[in-house]
């Protein structure tokens, strides 16, 4: 996790990162002891150096409105002496570096415009350098000095935009991650949103079961696949005889109760392979892959059984077509001799099957 990790592990900085920064600056541990010997001068002078600073910062409209109240100015006074001081401390190792890059994410956090900082640290840069030249007298020494303090806080500097742009980056990869789990997200509702309206496209709503406009298309399908295999498939088409005396009589509530009911015998009764649909009207139809004509009147006759159970006073009559490899028909053809011979079990009293 991030939280038990340092800044500097977080970005990877190691000894020999920081080693090579000084090198491109040419900051040598010379410089660095000689900033560490005015150590004393600092110390003598941090209350000037903030109070003048933060004189000159709140005068700033930008700086002023983030700073916000006189709190979090003690707070900012407080971090601010411990970093001039630390300009000077002799100790430039990796918890000076972690410190830098503290600064670098307190101040993305908080929202403090780059510009802003840089405007900052050249005010400060100025204020310590004043201190210096005032105190210091050896101009070689000065000079020096000078020069090793512009050096250290340039390398300060980039510490801390490294700090601030490792957190827009890590803020721009988690806005991103977010997005794309929200796309993904999206397109499995839309996915899923899509696979119901293609299942209720393909569905009768009344009964549950596939309407005429699915019956043909897996029809067709598993024609294909039987002509392929070259196995039996048969097909069933039946109606519920004189329906419309039922609903002329009863209401189209019962008669709308008798379709559900036949819906929910042809779920049941079939194969897992098997496909029942609704034609239309009081018109159902049985797809029966791998079936032949006597295993489809087998099944039929649990149709008619499990129909008259409940509905002892009404009848079907069924038609039975089938497709072998010796008998190669289309799915219309298939449809119109099954629909011939359900017309030639209405002469039959009762349900009837005519295969």
């Amino acid at each position: 996790m991030r939280t038990d990790q340092t800044l500097l592990e977080q970005m990877k900085i190691s000894d020999v990162d920081i080693a090579s920064r000084m090198d491109v600056l040419a900051l040598t541990k010379e410089e660095l002891q000689i900033l560490s010997s005015h150590q004393k001068v600092i110390d003598d002078n941090i209350d000037i150096i903030v109070e003048e600073f933060y004189e000159k910062q709140t005068e700033i409209e930008e700086i002023s409105l983030v700073i916000g109240d006189a709190d979090t100015l003690l707070r900012l006074r407080s971090a601010q002496r411990r970093y001039v001081i630390d300009l000077f401390s002799g100790h430039y190792d990796r918890e000076y570096v972690n410190n830098r890059l503290r600064i670098g994410m307190i101040h993305k956090r908080i929202g403090v415009d780059p510009r802003l900082y840089l405007s900052a640290i050249r005010t400060l840069k100025n204020i310590v350098n004043t201190v210096l030249k005032r105190t210091i007298k050896a101009e070689g020494v000065l000079e020096t000095t000078l020069d090793a303090l512009d050096k250290l806080i340039y390398f300060d500097t980039r510490l801390v935009f490294d700090a601030y742009i490792d957190s827009l980056v890590r803020e721009v990869e988690s806005a991103k991650r977010k997005t794309e789990a929200y796309a993904e997200g999206l397109e499995a509702k839309v996915a899923q949103r899509t696979k119901q309206l293609e299942e209720q496209a393909k569905t009768d709503p009344l009964t549950g079961i596939y309407n005429q406009r699915a019956m043909q298309e897996l029809l067709r399908r598993e024609l294909s696949v039987s002509h392929r295999r070259q196995t039996v498939l048969s097909f069933v088409y039946f109606d519920i005889d004189n329906f419309k005396a039922i609903n002329d009589k009863f209401g189209h509530i019962e008669g709308d109760d008798v379709l559900k009911y036949i819906g929910k015998i042809l779920k049941k009764i079939v194969r897992e392979v098997d496909i029942p649909c609704r034609y239309g009207g009081d018109e159902f139809c049985l797809i029966l892959p791998d079936c032949a004509n006597e295993d489809a009147e087998i099944i039929c006759q649990r149709l008619i059984k499990a129909f008259n159970e409940v509905y002892p006073e009404y009848s079907l009559s069924i038609g039975i077509s089938e497709a072998s490899p010796h008998k190669h028909v289309d799915s219309q053809e298939l449809i119109k001799i099954a629909d011939g011979k359900m017309y030639l079990a209405k002469k039959e009293t009762g349900s009837y099957i005519c295969n």
